[in-house]
């Protein structure tokens, strides 16, 4: 068994509103040639599995791993499908190579939501077939169900959960890899149309294509393949009931319980002094600060303030989501949560230009299923 799990590898294509000149075959074909050309891999010769991250329903296809291994290179080999967000599936390949049944393992996201005529439609079904569904509820109106009760519980103010989008769309505007930046001021924010009230239009993030691959490698390959490998430290997921008349709201347990068998992995106490910066999910704009507190970065109603204060700027105490994070890269779906993970590994390797950070050595990733879910996962990287 390894040790150590180490990420030797990244690639991705994107992200864009929309990309009609190419399938998602093509956009998953260039994000895997990138990662296996970091990671100095052939996948015929060198990668034990596949893991991809999709949804049936949302792909348009039953048994979608069927239609993976072609464009990653994975044809007669392991393919295993995580019904799940990316960094579930990051999880998944942590665990297959510490167990020592592989030693390079291969994890693939990727969004075509642009194809998706119908996606509110679509992601409505998500919801339990008897008793919510029937009520004809779309997954905003949860969402601002959600945050007004966070917000009466936390005294979390508009005002704060405005300043997160109007934070991440600026720091957009750094990265190339982000469709939506904007400088944007907090009375253009809070002036937008309602989306659910308390939630406003702007404050959900809008979908992206896109496609990422990520390889990883047990310490003896990874040693002997990369100059620059990034440890995985620490993982934690957790699956709620997405009952809507069962759940907690207004709190997030399931990511409360993610981040604590992550930390526990890690070895870490003090998050809010062990954790340099954080990749959050931030799908909604309030969600961020549901998030940095149920991660222990500070108590509960503290988030905003901390977002008042400037505490979460680059150039902050605990930076988050430096990359724009969702609301400026866009929502890539199941491959959210990869997009986080990719923008811990390019801070962590020094490969992130413009929004670089100084001197960091531990990132945390973090992701969220969606509405109606209270499913999430955490993990920790390190240089």
């Amino acid at each position: 068994m390894s040790e150590h799990v180490a990420i030797i590898g990244v690639g991705w294509v994107g992200y864009r509103p929309s990309t009609p000149e190419v399938s998602y075959k093509e956009l998953t074909y260039e994000a895997a040639v990138k990662a296996y050309a970091d990671a100095g891999v052939d996948p015929r010769r060198d990668v034990d599995s596949f893991i991809t991250v999709a949804e049936d329903f949302i792909e348009g296809t039953s048994i979608f791993d069927e239609y993976v291994p072609d464009q990653l290179g994975a044809v007669l080999k392991p393919v295993h499908t995580i019904g799940g967000d990316g960094l579930h599936g990051l999880a998944t390949a942590y665990m297959l190579i510490r167990t020592g049944q592989n030693e390079i393992v291969v994890v693939e996201g990727h969004s075509k939501a642009s194809n998706v005529v119908t996606l509110p439609e679509v992601t409505a079904y998500a919801q339990d077939p008897i008793i919510n569904r029937p009520l004809g509820l779309n997954t905003d109106f949860i969402a601002g169900m959600e945050m007004n009760r966070y917000m009466f519980e936390t005294g979390t103010t508009l005002e704060q959960c405005a300043a997160v989008l109007v934070k991440n769309r600026r720091n957009a505007l750094r990265n190339p890899l982000a469709p939506y930046g904007a400088d944007l001021t907090l009375d253009e924010v809070l002036a937008g149309p309602p989306l659910a009230w308390p939630l406003g239009r702007y404050e959900a993030a809008k979908h992206a294509d896109g496609a990422i691959v990520i390889v990883l490698a047990s310490e003896e390959r990874a040693r002997s393949l990369c100059d620059k490998p990034v440890w995985v430290i620490g993982v934690g997921w957790c699956n709620g009931a997405p009952s809507l008349e069962s759940r907690v709201w207004g709190e997030v347990p399931y990511i409360q319980k993610a981040a604590d068998m992550a930390y526990r992995q890690a070895g870490i106490r003090q998050p809010h002094l062990a954790i340099d910066f954080a990749e959050l999910d931030d799908t909604y704009a309030y969600k961020e600060l549901q998030h940095m507190e149920a991660l222990g970065f500070c108590r509960p109603g503290e988030a905003g303030m901390l977002i008042e204060e400037g505490a979460t700027e680059p150039d902050g105490e605990m930076p988050v989501n430096v990359s724009g994070g969702s609301l400026g890269m866009g929502n890539l779906l199941d491959a959210s949560g990869l997009a986080r993970a990719l923008e811990v590994v390019l801070q962590l390797r020094g490969e992130a230009g413009q929004r670089q950070l100084d001197e960091v050595e531990v990132g945390l990733a973090q992701s969220w299923r969606g509405v109606p879910t209270t499913s999430g996962a955490v993990a920790i990287l390190s240089n």
